[in-house]
């Protein structure tokens, strides 16, 4: 907190606040508002000094009457009404009992979309009759789906979570199970496009989600531990498959329904946890006290906007037709229109366009290998588990270090298109003899442990430097949308990249892949420029900021309520910082 000094009082006709940063030491006078907030906007303005319980006018004939003074931060200075270790115990509350659980749901969701694979290997394609084009088709229902209901991020807003995510985890544990029962190709390709429908209203909405409880710089290594719990699946998903068809040989069932019945009614039970565990905000987390949960609020003040009201009523459900009177503003179209929305969505799009190669490259380098079932299944764990670890240690530093989102995204997607390029150069020349197998094999398996390592750490740090550029949670959620609805086409591409006749180094694809991953490395570097210069020019349109209040201590449980209720009252805002990009 600031400390008194001696100062000398000034009138100014203006309204304009000045503060001084509760993370400084510093004594630079404040200029507050001696009659209060109703009236502030026209009131006189004196110089006064915040000390930790009391504000003390310069003015000697003011010292006699000391009248209570209301003190007003912007919203990019922290107010310290609570220590850093309360904080720390809020944010690790979260982490273990927040994060890991939307971890594992979205572990079970990525389960439960890419099991079809094993159910082919497991007689899926013989029971149904299905050729390869039909079996393609099942496939692509699911991403068209996936991607036409990438707009449900926005019910994020309009349900309570705890309702909304249970029923999605229940819906695709349903879609998932049902499969087991199928015995067409058409029910078949219906239940994939369902699931897609299913899962596009969780995974893309959860790391926004996130920020109803996460601050900006806090963002990378929690979202890094959602999505890593993808590549972590998939180095036990064959495995698992593999025991759950070996224990059903012999069973009632076929082997590949067991596998779609094993693996999809687990998140059906899931569902009815998740409906207790999963909080709708900070208020309404049952397992933080009252005083955590004050702490929770508080320190997410200083990052909300007009628009997104106050913490208290940021969670409320809104009705259908308050959410499209909101959707349908200025700043929606001008987020629409926004450059940055559309650069972040072409990066993700770039970066899924090569993700697509990874089910590709894996597989036929391990086969390449002619190793047994079992030693094959253990060799292609280990990139993904390393990959899973270096997710984790990328957004850790990424949130660490300041302003190193853009840096960091050049660095991974780099490291991808390295391994891209090697991958195709030493395919080439294998096939012309140049190269020997041994070696050329060799080269390709380690290339796997760059592309995939720098793949999925460059979806995490997209994600979230999209969410931490946007300066309202409605934006957030529109950003979130346009990333996702362009991203996930990227798929599409890629999987046409890899004709079978190519194989088995699949030069063509690789090259292409490499290309479009140092497309990345080149729209993060611009990304990150225009970032930069918006920042300069100090201006980012007309966005009004939050100033929340600093009141004495009788008096900060007004504060509060007028925070939570007087969400129109113009007399609590400014215009006079904008926005600040994170680089």
């Amino acid at each position: 907190m600031s400390r008194a000094s001696s100062a000398a009082t000034s009138p100014a006709p203006t309204s304009r606040r000045h503060i001084a940063s509760s993370r400084a030491e510093t004594y630079t006078p404040q200029i507050v508002n001696n009659e209060g907030l109703a009236e502030g906007l026209v009131a006189p303005i004196s110089t006064t000094y915040c000390s930790e319980d009391h504000a003390y006018s310069s003015d000697a004939h003011d010292e006699a009457e000391k009248p209570r003074t209301r003190h007003v931060r912007r919203a990019n200075t922290l107010s310290k009404d609570y220590e850093d270790e309360e904080e720390k115990a809020v944010v690790k509350k979260f982490d273990r009992r927040l994060t890991l659980l939307l971890a594992f749901l979205y572990l079970l969701s990525f389960l439960d979309r890419s099991n079809i694979g094993n159910a082919r290997i497991a007689g899926l394609e013989e029971a149904l009759q299905l050729s390869d084009r039909e079996f393609d088709y099942c496939l692509v229902a699911f991403y068209i789906t996936y991607i036409a209901f990438e707009w449900m991020i926005l019910l994020y807003r309009l349900v309570p979570a705890h309702i909304y995510i249970s029923l999605c985890v229940l819906a695709w544990g349903v879609v998932a199970s049902l499969q087991s029962v199928v015995t067409s190709f058409s029910q078949l390709r219906a239940l994939r496009a369902c699931l897609g429908v299913t899962e596009a209203a969780f995974g893309p909405g959860v790391p926004f989600y996130m920020t109803f409880f996460y601050r900006r710089e806090e963002l990378a290594y929690r979202v890094g531990l959602q999505i890593s719990a993808a590549p972590l699946a998939t180095s036990f998903a064959s495995g698992l498959a593999w025991i759950i068809v070996k224990l059903n040989q012999n069973g009632p069932i076929e082997p590949w329904r067991a596998l779609f019945l094993f693996e999809g009614f687990p998140s059906i039970i899931t569902a009815i946890f998740v409906w207790y565990l999963i909080p709708d905000s900070p208020d309404k987390a049952r397992y933080l006290n009252a005083r955590e949960r004050k702490v929770a609020r508080l320190r997410l003040k200083d990052e909300q906007h007009l628009e997104d009201s106050t913490i208290r009523n940021e969670h409320k459900p809104l009705s259908s037709n308050h959410l499209l009177s909101r959707l349908t503003t200025s700043k929606t179209f001008k987020t629409l229109s926004s450059s940055i929305a559309w650069l972040q969505a072409l990066i993700f799009l770039s970066i899924n366009v090569s993700f697509a190669s990874l089910p590709v490259f894996l597989p036929t380098v391990i086969r390449s290998m002619q190793f047994s079932a079992l030693t094959s299944q253990i060799l292609s764990a280990p990139p993904y588990l390393f990959s899973f670890a270096f997710v984790l240690l990328i957004g850790r530093f990424s949130d660490s270090v300041s302003d190193s989102r853009g840096y960091c995204l050049m660095a991974c997607s780099g490291i991808s298109a390295t391994s891209y390029f090697l991958t195709a150069l030493s395919g080439h020349l294998e096939a012309t003899n140049t190269l020997s197998e041994g070696t050329g094999i060799i080269v390709r398996y380690v290339a796997v442990y760059g592309a995939a390592m720098g793949l999925f750490s460059s979806v995490v740090l997209i994600i979230t430097w999209n969410l931490n550029n946007q300066p309202s949670r409605k934006e957030k959620g529109l950003a979130m949308m346009i990333m996702n609805v362009v991203g996930q086409c990227g798929p599409l591409i890629g999987v046409n990249l890899f004709p079978k006749r190519d194989g088995p180094y699949y030069v063509t694809g690789m090259l292409v892949s490499g290309f479009f991953m140092s497309g990345v490395v080149l729209l993060s570097a611009i990304l990150r420029w225009k970032l930069q210069k918006m920042n300069g020019q100090g201006s980012n349109g007309s966005v009004y900021e939050m100033v929340p209040m600093t009141i004495s201590d009788s008096r900060s449980e007004e504060a509060e309520n007028l925070m939570a209720h007087n969400t129109n009252d113009n007399s609590i805002l400014s215009t006079g910082q904008a926005f600040r990009y994170m680089l």
